[in-house]
């Protein structure tokens, strides 16, 4: 059990998700986005007061339930506009050995320039960071878990330590730079 009374404001939950990364995970989408980019696929997830708020325990609760899961990821939306409340989440879910991949419009270049500490503990407890607005010209039904070409999978341990993006070498991921 984690201990906060902070609430996340979500979109939605996709359990047992084979496209929000590799191996069976849980996707958490985030509600809020200020990047609206042409084509995304969850453009509901836009308004920042849309969608529900449900308490960080209740989404635990649910993760600790599957078994099978691999790890979780926070897409969106945008989950950095609510790094805050998912800290205690996302602490929970390593105390479970569980990864946890994030999803952002940013790139990781403007995270480092123009980031709070909220941000950056959050970025430390996940494995990996899909990081770049979509791109509708740059799309390609072809990429292993990402939506255009501009898009990079990031290794965020290595990424953080060496201040610069590091793609991941995961297999799994499949990504080829």
């Amino acid at each position: 059990m984690i201990a906060t009374e902070k609430t996340i404001r979500i979109a939605g939950i996709a359990n047992d998700s084979i496209v929000d990364g590799p191996g069976l995970r849980i996707g958490i989408f985030i509600q809020g986005c200020k990047r609206r980019c042409e084509g995304c696929q969850n453009p509901e997830s836009w308004p920042i007061d849309g969608g529900r708020e449900i308490t960080a325990e209740a989404l635990y609760a649910s993760i600790c339930k599957n078994p099978l899961i691999e790890g979780v990821t926070f897409s969106g939306g945008e989950p950095l506009l609510r790094a805050g409340a998912l800290i205690p989440l996302a602490r929970g879910i390593r105390s479970r050995g569980l990864n946890i991949a994030i999803y952002t419009g940013y790139t990781f270049e403007e995270i480092l320039e123009d980031s709070d500490d909220d941000v950056l503990a959050l970025l430390n407890l996940a494995s990996i960071l899909v990081d770049g607005s979509f791109i509708l010209a740059e799309r390609s039904l072809m990429l292993s878990f990402r939506g255009s070409q501009n898009q990079r999978i990031l290794d965020l341990s290595r990424s953080l330590a060496e201040g610069r993006a590091v793609a991941t070498e995961d297999p799994a991921w499949g990504y080829k730079p």
